[in-house]
């Protein structure tokens, strides 16, 4: 099995390092191509107007100046064209990607680019809590990824769905099981903007999350996480609402012939 690495951390994080361990578990060939510097919260972006940079570290290890998305485009596209990749694995990511993170993630992104590419893919990140980002149990993620993986293709990936794994903040040992869950929805209240200024007096402005208490729906990403458990959360490249849909084919069509008939 061929397996491609990359993640939004940058290619000098430790997830990612940590991920590469977890797929030489899976696989004799592992490529990465991940980027160049931070890209965390890029999403789905696509470098256009931009050229993208590609550095070389070693065999099957590659540095690019570019988002996420545009790793794994480069890599099954340019570096490994003569046969692509059989598996995308995107991480292991500093922090969750949970509920509405999936929408900003540069780690969900790229597994998504992935699906879109038809190849199987695992988003995965590592959840750490008050302690901080300088103390994230890694050693969770890195344990329980071979075997959470294993499980996966085992079972199966549809095509057009990719897989988004999140690792509790807690020793291995402490691992309560796994859940298969749905997303979930966190309380927008904790988003806010908070404002600074410059030394000359210029105001400007960070984007953040605030804790606070707030009680997860259950069968979420977020209720398993604050179990202790691990989530794996099977996400649609389709975002279709067909409810919604078929209502509104309904009322337009209603609209159509209540216009018919009046003329």
């Amino acid at each position: 099995m061929r397996i491609l690495v990359t993640n939004d951390d940058g290619i000098h994080s430790p997830g990612l390092e940590i991920l590469e361990r977890v797929a030489a578990q899976l696989s004799d060939e592992v490529w990465v191509a991940a980027p160049e510097f931070d890209q965390s919260g890029v999403s789905h972006s696509l470098s256009l107007s931009d050229p993208l940079r590609l550095r070389r570290i070693s065999e099957r290890r590659f540095a690019v100046k570019g988002t996420p998305t545009d790793c794994v485009i480069l890599a099954t596209r340019h570096v490994m064209k003569d046969r692509r990749p059989d598996l995308v694995l995107s991480g292991i990511n500093r922090g969750q990607n949970a509920a509405e993170d999936v929408t900003y993630s540069g780690t969900i992104a790229a597994a998504m680019e992935g699906t879109i590419l038809g190849i199987p893919a695992i988003a995965m990140s590592q959840a750490y809590g008050k302690s901080g980002r300088e103390n994230i149990r890694w050693q969770c993620g890195e344990h329980h990824g071979a075997r959470t993986i294993r499980m996966i293709l085992d079972e199966g990936i549809p095509k057009g769905t990719l897989i988004n794994v999140n690792f509790p903040d807690c020793e291995p040992e402490d691992v309560q099981g796994v859940a298969v869950t749905a997303q979930g929805k966190r309380d927008k209240e904790l988003l806010g903007v908070e404002e600074r200024q410059d030394g000359r007096g210029n105001p400007y402005f960070w984007i953040g999350f605030s804790r606070g208490p707030y009680t997860p729906g259950n069968g979420t990403d977020l209720k398993a996480l604050a179990e202790g458990r691990i989530s794996v959360t099977p996400l649609r490249l389709d975002l279709t609402d067909e409810p919604t849909m078929t209502r509104f084919a309904q009322a337009f069509s209603e609209q159509a012939a209540a216009k018919d008939v009046s003329a």
